[in-house]
């Protein structure tokens, strides 16, 4: 199976590392032109220069912006250019507990986790209705259904997303633009790596599967998928070869949502 996205311009934001930059990777692998982001301008021209440097032939550029304001979001609608492809993918995570979470705290998660998304859809999505062909990508999380106690600011949030994008579905049905959320599970991330504790000698996978195991104990795969296994189900999402998968929550968790 070739999945060939030459031509295509795809936005993957919150890019310059993680799931983002494992999305991008393959985008850029299978010809797209890609638009990385993030909020500071030296991630974004280094993780520009390494996307390069990986697939020389491909077309890479960047724009720093905070995507959690309406001023940051116009500003990369500004210098993005026309956009086929947009990965929502922008977003922040962090434990805390509920009576301990402001209103600060759940306006910071609104802003970024949702509204970011809800605002390039809105701008992108109209040109990509004009020319019959698009496709819309938000990134969920296991926890929009297996909401975390010690993160319910966080599970909420997810929660919002994947409404979102099957509402947006249904507002484009018929368009030939599609619209889905992705659903990672704990993930080999520079998010979740950096929180782990590996006892002496342990490998940072050893760890992680023992933080499945402890925290996500219904999980099948029993470890934490890698990035590249995320990054896969984003690009088939995306692809030309998904006509047909639209409003569609796409797990890629490793069977840790506990339901059929």
């Amino acid at each position: 199976m070739k999945i060939d996205l030459s031509g295509k311009h795809a936005l993957v934001t919150g890019s310059t590392g993680g799931i983002g930059y494992g999305i991008a990777k393959r985008l850029a692998e299978a010809g797209a032109h890609v638009i990385l982001n993030g909020r500071g301008a030296d991630k974004v021209t280094s993780a520009v220069a390494s996307l390069q440097n990986d697939f020389p032939e491909a077309e890479v550029s960047g724009v720093a912006a905070d995507l959690a304001t309406a001023e940051g979001c116009a500003d990369v609608l500004a210098k993005a250019g026309p956009v086929d492809i947009l990965i929502n993918n922008a977003g922040i995570f962090g434990p805390k507990d509920f009576f301990e979470a402001d209103d600060d705290l759940w306006q910071q998660y609104w802003d970024v986790n949702v509204m970011s998304g809800v605002r390039l859809s809105r701008a992108l999505a109209p040109k990509m209705v004009e020319n019959g062909w698009g496709r819309i990508l938000f990134l969920g999380s296991e926890s929009a259904f297996n909401i975390p106690a010690d993160m319910i600011h966080y599970g909420v949030s997810k929660t919002a997303y994947v409404s979102l994008a099957r509402g947006l579905a249904k507002r484009l049905a018929g368009t030939g633009v599609t619209v889905n959320s992705l659903l990672p599970g704990p993930t080999l991330s520079e998010g979740m790596t950096g929180g782990l504790d590996p006892a002496p000698g342990q490998s940072t996978e050893d760890a992680a599967k023992d933080f499945v195991m402890k925290n996500r104990p219904s999980s099948i795969i029993q470890r934490a998928a890698t990035v590249e296994e995320v990054a896969n189900m984003a690009l088939y999402a995306v692809s030309p070869l998904s006509s047909a998968t639209t409003g569609a929550s796409l797990r890629v968790d490793g069977g840790v949502i506990d339901s059929i």
